[in-house]
């Protein structure tokens, strides 16, 4: 707290948001298959209906601040070896939008990434106790005026979803996360960010999400006949 980059601890987690991660009932790291690779199997069921259209299809991805490059790597991309699952995860969600953006613009269908900001939900408000909560409250509306990603509420938080939807896709820069900021005084706006990405460790890490995908469907293809 006393160091100069107790701002960007604040606005990012980083140092902070540590996760006990555990294997859920697919064999899969629970945050990885949560945060991602669910969603990526539906996005690949769902390609003949998103490609080919007369209107582009879009895909929202919710990544965070916190997608760092340090948290992944490509050879434990569920990150069963760290503590920083959830960054590992957001990472890896902006590593699969380039690439679907890569192979699937020309057919109609991009991908952009979003992030919320610091947003207060029913799931933060458990994390501490109510008491601690309403001593820190008036602390965090007061950082806002230094950290514009403190949205704090979900429909601050929603901002740069609803903008993205008024957009038209193809205009749209695929290596740009689009940030939800509220100023000090309340007013709400979106700030694209570039994104820190290497393009060719996003195309090694969609072949392996590719094998994964194979691995699960030979494994339920009982259920899926």
């Amino acid at each position: 707290l006393a160091s100069r980059k107790v701002l960007h601890m604040l606005t990012t987690a980083e140092g902070i948001m540590t996760q006990t991660d555990r294997l859920n009932g697919d064999g899969l790291q629970e945050v990885f298959a949560t945060n991602l690779f669910g969603h990526f199997m539906l996005v690949r069921q769902l390609e003949p209906l998103l490609c080919g259209n007369e209107k582009p299809s879009r895909l929202i991805w919710t990544s965070s601040s916190n997608a760092r490059e340090s948290a992944f790597s490509l050879s434990d991309y569920q990150h069963a070896k760290g503590q920083e699952s959830y960054s590992s995860s957001k990472y890896a969600t902006d590593l699969t939008s380039v690439v679907l953006n890569r192979k699937f613009n020309k057919q109609g269908l991009y991908s952009s990434v979003v992030c919320p900001g610091l947003v207060m939900s029913n799931m933060t408000y458990r994390i501490l106790p109510v008491f601690l909560w309403k001593l820190l409250m008036p602390i965090m509306w007061l950082i806002r005026f230094f950290a514009k990603t403190y949205t704090l509420t979900p429909y601050n938080g929603a901002e740069a979803h609803v903008w993205l939807f008024k957009q038209k896709p193809e205009y749209l820069d695929a290596l740009v996360k689009y940030h939800s900021c509220t100023s000090g005084l309340g007013k709400n706006y979106v700030e694209p960010r570039k994104m820190d990405v290497d393009e060719e460790i996003a195309e090694k890490f969609y072949q392996k999400l590719l094998e994964l995908e194979k691995q699960s469907l030979e494994k339920y293809s009982d259920l899926l006949d």
